[in-house]
């Protein structure tokens, strides 16, 4: 009887609007990472367009809790939207990490595998950027919805490979002669594999509200 009663009072619909917003704010930051990581553009200017990229999500993650506050009638379950947004602001928060220990080190070149995991980090933020304006209408979009979650998951695991088959190189390479280059790397492979992690959190995060919704 609530849940009938609930869909006929009027909903705040500002959410997905916030959520779209984030997501394309995270799609942009993970083009920059895989920017600087293949060596495409000047490197400190996709440093600087993650950092205010990050600080633009904080910002949007800040208005989606303001909203949770002040909203009667809430799309889906409210702390459903808040780990949503919060797993979200994870994923970026992960790209500003990382962008800070490639400064600390001053890194200027990297692996392939490093390269390769940019792209990945690209295909997952683009497979959230796609689902987040699905969940306005969970009901009808629930398949893809799923679908995407899947692919998430399966990038999430060729991440896995890359970081794992990076730091076998790492070592073969500097293990013995230069264990700082072996240091610095794997530390590179770890941060750019819980930026990949973190999408999966967001995908998990949209698992579970399609199962509660539908």
């Amino acid at each position: 009887m609530l849940g009938w009663f609930r869909k006929l009072l009027p909903r705040e619909d500002k959410f997905f609007e916030l959520f779209e917003a984030h997501s394309q704010t995270v799609l942009a930051a993970a083009e920059a990472l895989k920017a600087l990581l293949s060596g495409e553009g000047d490197a400190e200017d996709n440093c600087n367009r993650i950092v205010v990229l990050e600080d633009k999500a904080d910002n949007i993650t800040r208005d989606v809790m303001l909203a949770v506050r002040r909203s009667f009638i809430t799309p889906f379950d409210r702390g459903d939207i808040k780990d949503l947004i919060q797993s979200m602001d994870d994923a970026i928060d992960m790209m500003h990490k990382t962008v800070k220990t490639i400064r600390l080190y001053e890194q200027k070149t990297f692996d392939p595998g490093m390269r390769e995991m940019g792209v990945l980090v690209v295909e997952a933020a683009r497979l959230i950027s796609e689902a987040i304006p699905l969940l306005d209408k969970v009901n009808a979009n629930s398949t893809r919805l799923n679908a995407i979650a899947e692919e998430v998951t399966r990038v999430e695991g060729r991440s896995d490979e890359l970081h794992d088959a990076g730091l076998k190189d790492l070592f073969k390479r500097h293990g013995a002669s230069n264990p700082m280059a072996y240091i610095i790397g794997s530390e590179i492979y770890g941060e750019l594999e819980k930026v990949v992690d973190r999408f999966e959190d967001v995908a998990n995060e949209i698992s579970g509200i399609v199962i509660e919704n539908v």
